[in-house]
């Protein structure tokens, strides 16, 4: 598709995104540690997640319902009362779709679309690709109504997007990006194509986080992704707009786009281990952290590495646990001072 296009496999990324990148990569090697430390707390963090993202989205798109029905609504003890809650719950029902079943469900046309009917609930064309060609508008103060941007015609939808799903799905086989970047690529071609006539701003968000549960960035249960574009929207519409000029000549700039997408998800990965890591562990649990961190591990490793996967545990109880481990012949060391290696024993 167009964004996948544009650059070959000679793909030169911005130093600011190369060090966003690696800085996912870095929270995400200390989530499952998270995981296992503070479930409880996770637990909690689950359900707000849930509910800030239902209401965020939906209230990026115009819909917004009575305070006091939210919870109730989205964790399932009342039910919708009217069009707006009907839409709420039923985007609740996309989510817990995702984070229940993320592993069957592929980036297809039809999930798309079952994204679509589920979040769009209550509309009569639901599921349905648009039957009209639509464009996306800026009103101005003064009520003038300036077109900002056409996206692909109603007849030429299914085709595009059919094509969008091949070449992501071939981006990620044949590794021509890296993942993070294809994934970038994804959304912006799916805003670009815009496919159904209304709530395509909500479906791109949940095939946010269907993609990042592909490739293990799991932050979106526990921290809401809409949350944080809607604290951010201004810079969300501006870089949107950025990198869509040009699109359907393939001449246009993915780097707002990219810049902006990582960003969100290095805001909501910080944020977790902000929440996860002012819990306490129970007693036992920092031994079991740096040792699940040390299993993670594939060659040779240094405590420093293990350190920066164990935030929160001293240095002094990283190497407790690696004597107690050496002790028990698990690891062994090479070398002697800063430049000492470890490596797992079998």
């Amino acid at each position: 598709m167009k964004s996948f296009r544009k650059t070959g496999k000679d793909l030169q990324l911005p130093l600011g995104a190369v060090w966003l990148m690696n800085s996912i990569s870095e929270y995400k090697g200390k989530e499952e540690l998270y995981v296992r430390q503070s479930p409880q707390v996770l637990k909690a963090l689950i359900e707000m997640a849930l509910i800030e993202s239902a209401e965020s989205s939906n209230r990026i798109e115009g819909v917004v319902i009575e305070k006091r029905r939210l919870k109730p609504l989205i964790l399932g003890h009342s039910k919708p009362q009217d069009r707006s809650e009907e839409e709420i719950a039923g985007y609740r029902r996309a989510l817990d779709l995702i984070h229940k079943k993320h592993e069957s469900l592929d980036i297809s046309p039809q999930t798309i679309q079952e994204l679509h009917r589920l979040s769009h609930t209550g509309a009569g064309d639901a599921g349905g690709w648009k039957r009209k060609d639509n464009e996306i508008i800026k009103r101005e103060p003064e009520g003038i109504i300036e077109v900002i941007f056409k996206p692909t015609s109603a007849a030429l939808t299914p085709e595009a997007i059919k094509q969008l799903c091949l070449t992501y799905r071939y981006s990620i086989e044949q590794m021509k990006y890296p993942v993070l970047y294809a994934i970038a690529c994804l959304i912006l071609d799916f805003l670009c194509i815009h496919p159904f006539r209304d709530g395509n701003g909500r479906v791109s968000r949940l095939l946010t986080l269907l993609a990042l549960y592909h490739h293990g960035y799991g932050v979106g249960k526990y921290i809401s992704l809409e949350r944080i574009i809607e604290q951010s929207k201004e810079t969300y519409y501006e870089a949107l707009q950025k990198s869509s000029k040009g699109w359907h000549e393939s001449r246009h700039d993915v780097e707002p786009w990219v810049g902006y997408f990582l960003g969100t998800i290095n805001s909501a990965y910080r944020e977790f281990e902000q929440r996860a890591s002012s819990v306490k562990p129970p007693r036992g649990a920092k031994r079991e952290i740096v040792t699940q961190a040390i299993n993670s591990q594939l060659g040779e490793f240094s405590i420093s590495e293990i350190e920066r996967l164990c935030s929160g545990i001293s240095r002094d109880m990283i190497r407790v646990v690696f004597r107690q481990l050496q002790k028990e012949k698990k690891i062994m060391c090479f070398g002697k001072g800063q430049s000492a290696k470890w490596k797992r024993m079998g």
